[in-house]
Formats: C-alpha cells, sequence, structure tokens
C-alpha cells in the first residue's frame, strides 16, 4: 500500500495569505501545506480521502491518473470545496463514487446542487454516485474493507478510516473508547495535530502524542498542522522516535 500526503495543512493552508510569520515566510518546502488529503493506492486501486480546495494541484503535482472514489470525513470546506475539480476523471471513468456520512451527502447537494441534478443537467458537470457511510458497517472498495471509525470534531462527528493497518483521523477532538479498539495493531496512524495550544476542536500537539502512545501504532504521522505549531525541522526534532510530522508530497510504503 502507497500513502502519499497530497495536503498536510489546516483550513487556511501556509502560507497564510498576508501572514508575515516565520512559518509562512520559510523557504523550506515541507513548510508549504496545501488542504489536508491523502491519496491512498495499492496493485491497480486508487482512492482518495477529502477533496479540499487544492484538489485540482494536488493532482497534477501527484501526477495521480485514476481516482476510484472519494471518501469524505466531514463536511468542511477545506474537505470537500474541490469537488468540481473531479471532473477530468469523469470524463475518463464516468461516475465518481463517493462515500460519506448522510449529513455530509445532504449538505454537498446543497452547495453543489448543479452536480446533484438530475433533471437538465448542465452537459459537463460533474457526476457522482453518493454512498451513505454508517458507523460500525464497514464497506468494500477496491478489494480491501474499509472500516469507519467514529470521532468528534468538536460537536460534530466525522468519519477516520481504517484500510488493513493503515488509519487516517483528522480534526480529531474526542473518541469513544468504543471506537479505539478499530485502531488495534496499525502499522502506519495519520492523526491531525493542529499547534501547540488547546484547541477546542482539534488534538493540539501533546493531545496527538498521548493519543499515539494510547494506540500503539508502529509509526504515525501528524497532519492537519497550521503555521503556528512552528518550523518543520524543529518541531520534528522534539517529537517521540515512532512519530513524524508528515509534509506535503511525502509518500510512505508499507
Amino acid at each position: 500500500m502507497k500513502v502519499y500526503f497530497l495536503g498536510t495543512g489546516t483550513s487556511q493552508g501556509i502560507p497564510v495569505i498576508g501572514s508575515h510569520h516565520s512559518v509562512c515566510q520559510s523557504t523550506n518546502p515541507k513548510d508549504k501545506r496545501l488542504r489536508v488529503s491523502v491519496w491512498v493506492s495499492w496493485d491497480d486501486h486508487s482512492f482518495v480521502i477529502d477533496c479540499g480546495p487544492d484538489f485540482r494541484q494536488q493532482m497534477l503535482t501527484s501526477k495521480c491518473q485514476k481516482v476510484e472514489a472519494i471518501l469524505y470525513t466531514h463536511e468542511h470546506s477545506d474537505h470537500t470545496a474541490g469537488m468540481d475539480d473531479i471532473r477530468p476523471f469523469n470524463y475518463r471513468q464516468g461516475h465518481m463514487p463517493i462515500y460519506a456520512h448522510q449529513r455530509v451527502i445532504d449538505n454537498l447537494k446543497r452547495r453543489f446542487d448543479y452536480i446533484f441534478e438530475t433533471e437538465n443537467k448542465y452537459p459537463g458537470a460533474p457526476t457522482v454516485t453518493p454512498i451513505e457511510v454508517k458507523n460500525n458497517n464497514p464497506f468494500v472498495i477496491g478489494d480491501k474493507t474499509v472500516i469507519p471509525v467514529n470521532v468528534m470534531h468538536g460537536n460534530l462527528q466525522v468519519f477516520g478510516y481504517r484500510i488493513d493497518d493503515f488509519a487516517y483521523l483528522t480534526d480529531v477532538k474526542t473518541i469513544e473508547e468504543s471506537e479505539l479498539e478499530k485502531l488495534k495493531g496499525l502499522k502506519v496512524l495519520v492523526v491531525n495535530a493542529l499547534r501547540e495550544e488547546p484547541h477546542h476542536s482539534h488534538f493540539n500537539l501533546q493531545e496527538a502524542i498521548d493519543f499515539i502512545a494510547l494506540v500503539r501504532p508502529e509509526k504515525a504521522y501528524l497532519t492537519h498542522i497550521s503555521h503556528i505549531l512552528g518550523l518543520h525541522d524543529e518541531v520534528q526534532r522534539k517529537l517521540p522516535a515512532n512519530v513524524y510530522l508528515a509534509y506535503d508530497n511525502l509518500e510512505i510504503n508499507f
């Protein structure tokens, strides 16, 4: 399995427009972060988790040629705003299956009504097939089973996803003990770490490290990172031995 980090930034991305913060002014490519998303592939199968406003740029940079489906974590714009840019995949592949909580599907139907239109649809508009994700109901993509992991982003429900020994969780603040059972025996865990200061709806750095120690994956990668977390190289030096600060275009194979 290959995991390619399409974006590792928070909702504004890094650099933030107009910011003079040292991270935003950094020339290190690892400090440039598009909105958070990941591309997961194995054999001839290829999927993305979330489709934010940088989706087009991410597809061009990663040279991704096929997306069989999109798995959505939740409806916030930094995770969904790129839906119109799936059109080139539609032209080659037909309808795009999208997997999400029914609440998220309903939200997308309101925001992208022209995509979901069934009568007098504009020629060339994207085409999708929505598939509801329910907690404790695994589903199959390609030839692998996906296990939804239910977490809370403040007061908002969010889905993470486990595929084999890989799990991707973003925008997590709390998680029920019963959901932790779904994360046993991981080789790779990806989880959000917004900044050092506490936040009302995201893990801060210490909370993410404590969560990783609880789950005990072989390796963990931090994502959904704000510029105020600090410079990539300086933060990495402070992390435990098996914890890594992810960065855009990082590719891991396992």
